[in-house]
């Protein structure tokens, strides 16, 4: 069951553009800051938010890296096709 929602986070952030993804992880950073912030000043007691954050900024790097490798393959593939 978890597995599938992951799926679908991951599915969902496939889904937005180059920008969309930059705008996303610039959110997703500045939320993590927040909980860390919550979290050394005991205002938030759920520590599970932090790991949650960083695995969606994972998420995000992730997609936005295989589109650079995506985009260089297909460069590269262009270029000896010529």
């Amino acid at each position: 069951m978890a597995g599938r929602k992951n799926k679908e986070r991951a599915d969902g952030l496939r889904g937005m553009s180059d920008a969309d993804l930059a705008k996303e992880l610039n959110d997703a950073y500045r939320q993590l800051f927040t909980v860390r912030l919550r979290l050394s000043t005991r205002q938030q007691t759920n520590t599970t938010e932090r790991a949650k954050v960083r695995r969606q900024i994972a998420r995000i790097r992730t997609l936005q890296r295989e589109r650079e490798l995506a985009a260089a393959y297909a460069a590269l593939t262009v270029g000896k096709q010529a």
